[in-house]
């Protein structure tokens, strides 16, 4: 789908930080916005209340995301493993049954989230990762094994789906768009950092990158030092 056929998108998780600078790229972009966000969180979105159109509730109820996706080209999801209700697979499914046929799926996620054997992690990063898993079910917080659920529903599903693996995250200016891979635990990858502002760029931008259908990139800052020596390398 190229750009003159992407009008209308909604944002799903749009009152985080993460989906307040997808809301802002898609308006630059001039897209029709509808973001989608629990009750009292609609404050966050005050700066862009008389730009969009809020549908509020929580992002698993299939009724909410059947009203805010209806009529849209494409819908930017952000995966958050909150609670123990199975918040991110309700989330996933819920939109990939009430999408429009034709639409560009777009969700967020972490590294952790493998789509085959060939991602390489290494060992202080799975030991991490296994202890935050068994701290946050401790406190029953949140369920980062619903949300690897949530992925593997995903890439089982035939839609036009891409699903952006981000590394650690920071704040600050953009970088620019960031460069990806298709594998955790490639050289180009070794930084593990990205703007949380560059995230969102990617996932707007990846509405329009048809080379991105049924991809899950690993995605890393433009100018990180594994991406700037990577570029070295190749030129």
């Amino acid at each position: 789908m190229g750009t003159d056929r992407m009008r209308k998108v909604c944002i799903v998780g749009a009152s985080g930080k993460l989906g307040q600078y997808m809301v802002r790229h898609a308006l630059d972009s001039g897209y029709e916005v509808v973001g989608v966000c629990r009750e009292r969180s609609i404050g966050k979105l005050a700066a862009f209340a008389d730009r969009i159109t809020i549908v509020p509730g929580p992002t698993n109820d299939r009724e909410v995301i059947r009203r805010a996706v209806a009529g849209c080209d494409g819908v930017l999801t952000v995966l958050v493993p909150w609670g123990v209700q199975q918040y991110s697979s309700g989330t996933a499914q819920a939109v990939l049954d009430q999408a429009e046929p034709n639409a560009r799926l777009v969700f967020s996620c972490g590294w952790h989230i493998s789509r085959d054997s060939e991602d390489r992690y290494s060992w202080r990063f799975t030991v991490t990762v296994r202890i935050v898993t068994w701290l946050a079910r401790l406190v029953r917080a949140v369920e980062v094994d619903d949300q690897v659920e949530a992925c593997r529903r995903i890439f089982a599903s035939d839609r036009r789906w891409t699903v952006v693996r981000g590394s650690d995250l920071d704040e600050g200016e953009s970088q620019g768009l960031p460069v990806w891979s298709r594998h955790v635990g490639d050289p180009i990858l070794a930084s593990n950092l990205t703007r949380r502002v560059d995230f969102a760029l990617f996932m707007v931008a990846a509405l329009t990158d048809d080379t991105l259908i049924q991809e899950a990139p690993a995605i890393v800052g433009r100018r990180s030092p594994s991406a700037l020596a990577q570029a070295d390398e190749a030129r």
